[in-house]
């Protein structure tokens, strides 16, 4: 993330954390250890007294994780999606804007002159 320009705010805490989030989990190590995790709850159904607590355990977690995870992710690329847009939008502007002095100023130098339309 870039430091902010004059006049922008500072991300609150919520949008800092949720960059962090993103940064941390958009690895491909952490990706290796999820599957780690996975690897590791799979033989563990010895240690449970039942098949339904064992499900339970990696149902329940794998939901919640997910549900933070992609509130999070959603977060940070909303605004990363608004910041491109912002972007595109001043150079958008820009380039309206040379492209009308730059007619302009090629119509004064080769001598056109605006003509109105007879309706």
């Amino acid at each position: 993330m870039t430091m902010p320009e004059e006049g922008e705010q500072r991300p609150n805490v919520f949008d800092r954390f949720a960059d962090a989030v993103d940064r941390f989990t958009s690895k491909a190590w952490f990706f290796a250890a999820c599957v780690l995790v996975v690897l590791l709850w799979a033989p563990s159904f010895v240690i449970f007294p039942t098949i339904d607590t064992w499900q339970l355990i990696i149902n329940t977690t794998t939901t919640i994780v997910t549900f933070l995870l992609v509130a999070l992710q959603q977060n940070a690329q909303k605004r990363s999606n608004d910041a491109v847009q912002e972007k595109l939008n001043a150079l958008a502007a820009f380039l309206l804007n040379d492209t009308k002095s730059t007619r302009g100023e090629l119509r004064a130098a080769v001598g056109l002159e605006d003509r109105e339309s007879s309706s």
